[in-house]
């Protein structure tokens, strides 16, 4: 009893915390359904009507359909590089016992002292000179690279749980180092894959400023981060439509999240990973 109640202005902040954050995602969710009028008339009122004309409307202005399926694809195909760069290399590190293993953990940790506009310019120089200027395979490659060093971080983490008998026995087995990998590491790690690719995702997925510099607006290449804004207007915003807009790009997180979220919350609550 005593111990309950301990915890109960934890409990109370943890909900209004919620609270917090279901406030603005109301708020969006009903203005997207209403007119200018209704939102600045009566902000957190229920729709009167739950027409998908904003939806609609968004979809034809910004041509949020094309640039959804190009963030789609851009995201897939970085996420796809990340994760076939960051196992096996994580796997090496982790099963390195000499200086090198501990001296290429401290090269992919020092990823995190980059800025992110620092890198701006030298990533437009190198679009440039590698003929990718406006085009979305660029990103591609790109992304991945931002995203290594977390992710070898974190997979590093998980791989060092492993005990040495499991790869001992396999190697008895007659097992490869890449068959070590595959049916060994790489199953016993999914919690951590499944953090890396929901971090990663997040990330890529609302990218905007290489977006912008490195894809530009083309209308057919463009992003959804970057076609978003084009439902602004110089002689007046129709809020209903934008927030429409700002639903339409939060499924592919909120579908993402659905399916890898009891991964992620198992690692978190295995304390696998240990920063």
């Amino acid at each position: 009893m005593k111990l309950r109640k301990s915890w109960l202005p934890a409990h109370v902040l943890a909900w209004l915390y919620a609270l917090l954050l279901l406030v603005p995602l109301y708020y969006l969710l009903v203005s997207a359904f209403k007119t200018n009028d209704q939102i600045f008339a009566a902000p957190f009122s229920l729709p009167t009507s739950l027409s998908p004309h904003n939806f609609g409307r968004a979809f034809t202005s910004a041509g949020l359909g094309a640039a959804i399926l190009s963030s789609v694809l851009v995201t897939a195909v970085a996420l796809l590089v990340t994760v076939v760069l960051a196992v096996p290399a994580a796997f090496a590190v982790a099963r390195s016992d000499g200086p090198f293993g501990a001296a290429a953990e401290r090269i992919f940790s020092l990823g995190f002292l980059v800025p992110t506009f620092a890198a701006l310019f030298p990533t437009f120089l190198l679009a440039a000179a590698t003929g990718l200027f406006h085009t979305r395979l660029f990103m591609m490659l790109f992304l991945p690279a931002t995203a290594l060093p977390l992710a070898v971080v974190i997979l590093v983490q998980f791989m060092r749980t492993i005990p040495r008998e499991m790869e001992e026995a396999a190697r008895l087995d007659g097992a490869t180092t890449f068959a070590l990998l595959r049916h060994v590491y790489t199953p016993l790690c999914l919690p951590g894959i499944a953090t890396v690719v929901l971090l990663n995702f997040l990330s890529f997925w609302n990218e905007y400023l290489y977006s912008l510099v490195i894809i530009g607006p083309d209308p057919h290449q463009r992003t959804v981060q970057v076609a978003l804004p084009t439902l602004r207007a110089l002689t007046g915003t129709d809020y209903g439509v934008l927030t429409a807009g700002t639903v339409l790009t939060l499924i592919p997180v909120w579908i993402v999240y659905t399916v890898l979220q009891r991964r992620m919350q198992q690692a978190l609550v295995s304390g696998a990973v240990k920063m």
